[in-house]
């Protein structure tokens, strides 16, 4: 019986929930939240649709009760405030980190040998956050920031090309921010082929700006952080651990070495299964990616230098 905790049952955390749940990621789903009511009436709403969606997943609310999370094999922590229009990731930090570092305790006190996924922002920050309060393995530590920004990065390439989204291949790496991740247009395929044999270096500069301030975009149009996609990119991570995939997704990783890096997390390619990230995939970067990695790396730093002692 595999067992997934959501902390959190915003809109990020109940559509991360709804979606393990119709695509049966997990044999139970739990969402837990601070606020009296919320899990426990998003669970019986997703619940109610168990028959209609020929749904097998178990989905229950409750409210601050670490116990019932008890024996997770993964994880989620959407914790924290979300974003409004004109602020950035970087500025949720005070709050978010005494949240996130709160709830990183409580979960492992009854799910020891969990693997954990952060989504609370700013999010690489907060996954190294993780790494200094948990007291366990790298391995079992992700930020989920990559596979959301590649994506969005593969919607923007499909809509450039007029093609099926599911024939279009990219990811992004970096940070999870507005100014630090990189959309690799270097390795973007439709098909197989590069996306420079199908557009011009004008159109693929505009697909690259159009992704790394995609998130901003959906903030100001909606008046708060997207959740559709961050959650079905959330259950995608979730996904690829539980069902043991060995799928290759763009994640927050600790390096140690990596790319040059060290003691910082930052979106890199991962390996995902079972054990978490099995494995960091180094990519050959070319100067200008390297240069791009490297400002990326020295952003991220700067946030992390106003973690709270």
């Amino acid at each position: 019986m595999s067992k997934v905790t959501v902390v959190g049952a915003g809109n990020v955390g109940a559509t991360a929930a709804n979606v393990m749940a119709i695509r049966e990621i997990a044999d139970e789903v739990v969402m837990i939240d601070i606020k009296e009511g919320v899990s426990e009436g998003k669970a019986m709403d997703m619940m109610q649709t168990a028959n209609l969606l020929d749904m097998n997943t178990t989905i229950t609310g409750v409210t601050n009760d670490y116990a019932a999370t008890a024996g997770s094999d993964v994880v989620v922590i959407t914790s924290g405030i979300p974003r409004k229009p004109g602020m950035t990731r970087e500025e949720l930090i005070g709050v978010n980190a005494g949240i996130v570092k709160q709830v990183t305790e409580s979960v492992l006190a009854h799910s020891p040998n969990a693997i954990i996924v952060c989504v609370s922002n700013p999010m690489d920050t907060m996954t190294y956050l993780i790494h200094k309060v948990a007291g366990i393995p790298k391995n079992r530590i992700i930020g989920m920031g990559g596979a959301l920004d590649s994506s969005r990065f593969k919607y923007y390439l499909s809509k450039a090309l007029n093609a099926n989204p599911n024939e279009v291949e990219g990811f992004v790496i970096g940070g999870h921010g507005d100014t630090t991740m990189i959309p690799m247009k270097r390795f973007a395929t439709l098909r197989g082929i590069p996306v420079c044999n199908w557009l011009n270096e004008e159109t693929i500069a505009k697909v690259v700006a159009d992704t790394m301030v995609g998130g901003a975009t959906l903030t100001k149009l909606l008046g708060t952080s997207a959740w559709y996609a961050p959650g079905a990119a959330t259950a995608e991570v979730v996904e690829a651990i539980i069902h043991d995939q060995k799928a290759i997704i763009p994640c927050s990783a600790l390096l140690e070495g990596e790319y040059g890096q060290s003691d910082i997390c930052i979106g890199v390619p991962c390996l995902l299964g079972k054990n978490g990230i099995e494995k960091i995939i180094e990519l050959p970067l070319n100067d200008e990616e390297k240069e791009l990695f490297a400002k990326s790396a020295d952003a991220v730093r700067k946030t992390n230098g106003a973690l709270p002692c």
